[in-house]
């Protein structure tokens, strides 16, 4: 007997609402049992639910409409796409926010899909630790705003002289704020002059505490810059030109919660990162729940270091920068 392929959207081509999880997981489940011919026990293994979920969610998406005899181009695709990035680059889930055309400016598209995956993460009694960026602040205008009782949140970086709209301190106050929370900042900039000063200052000024807590966290979101002309780092001031340049010289391909890392996902032997007054990653990497949100044809390099480096669980980012990250790794794979 012929199985039935997840059905198109007819409308692929225009903007798309984010999926809510439940929704995600039911079209992932369709793809690979019609599309893949999984078994229903190897679906439930590879999405971490049980059989009769996957019996369930087959069922709903028939019924739903989702599974139609001809396979073409719509939110099929995005499923069969997040499950090729999620296999590329060793993430537990890939969220794949559809975009307009593909040389659509990604940040907004992203920051919608990270405020619906925030929006379902959060939960009672839980600590959240926070990077910063222009995606991550286009998530708050989709955050579903909600009570939450004894919700932590705190700022993994340091602040910045120029106060913006992305500055780190500010995002991190404005997500409490939306689930009135209670916030833990560290008040210093995001890079200091030595490693001696970075050491003085959480030994003597009080921000041994947030560094603690930050070692206790349930989740972490964080999105990644390239260290280009356009990264934030550059544009508000914590890394010169002439600082970048060298940076790319010692092998550095992007930068997360300040830090510098190479392609292979290691720091670089650069005293940058001795300077950086975030919380240190293997506290980031300890997180059970680890959020990775960046998209733009400079993010490649950036985003594969990432991964390697900081090993997030759920990556969110968009259709052209997944299909150019699975072809880079194809193309890598090929030589």
């Amino acid at each position: 007997m012929t199985r039935k392929a997840p059905a198109a959207n007819p409308a692929a081509n225009r903007q798309r609402a984010p999926l809510r999880r439940g929704e995600r997981l039911r079209r992932r489940a369709a793809w690979m049992y019609y599309v893949e011919e999984m078994t229903q026990s190897a679906v439930a293994e590879a999405l971490g639910v049980g059989r009769v979920t996957v019996v369930r969610m087959l069922a709903e998406a028939r019924a739903l409409g989702e599974v139609r005899i001809a396979l073409a181009r719509g939110a099929a695709d995005l499923a069969g796409l997040e499950i090729a990035l999620a296999r590329t680059l060793g993430v537990g889930e890939a969220i794949v926010a559809p975009l307009s055309a593909p040389n659509a400016d990604p940040t907004a598209p992203i920051g919608a899909a990270l405020g619906a995956v925030i929006s379902e993460l959060v939960a009672d009694n839980m600590k959240i630790g926070l990077g910063w960026g222009l995606t991550l602040r286009k998530a708050l205008d989709h955050l579903s705003e909600r009570a939450a009782k004894a919700v932590t949140v705190v700022s993994l970086v340091g602040g910045v002289t120029h106060v913006g709209s992305i500055n780190p301190a500010e995002f991190a106050w404005e997500f409490a704020r939306a689930y009135n929370a209670d916030c833990y900042l560290i008040p210093a900039p995001a890079l200091v002059d030595s490693g001696e000063t970075r050491q003085a200052l959480i030994e003597r000024c009080g921000l041994a505490e947030v560094y603690e807590f930050a070692r206790r966290l349930d989740a972490v979101v964080f999105g990644v810059g390239a260290l280009d002309a356009d990264s934030t780092v550059v544009r508000y001031g914590l890394v010169g030109e002439a600082e970048r340049h060298r940076l790319r010289e010692y092998g550095a391909v992007g930068e997360a919660l300040c830090y510098v890392y190479s392609a292979e996902g290691r720091l670089i032997d650069h005293p940058i990162n001795a300077r950086v007054m975030s919380a240190p990653l293997e506290a980031v990497i300890a997180a059970p729940i680890r959020v990775m949100a960046a998209g733009g044809a400079a993010k490649i390099g950036a985003l594969r270091g990432a991964a390697r480096l900081l090993k997030p669980t759920t990556l969110v980012t968009d259709e052209t920068t997944a299909r150019a990250l699975v072809a880079a790794d194809a193309g890598a794979k090929g030589r």
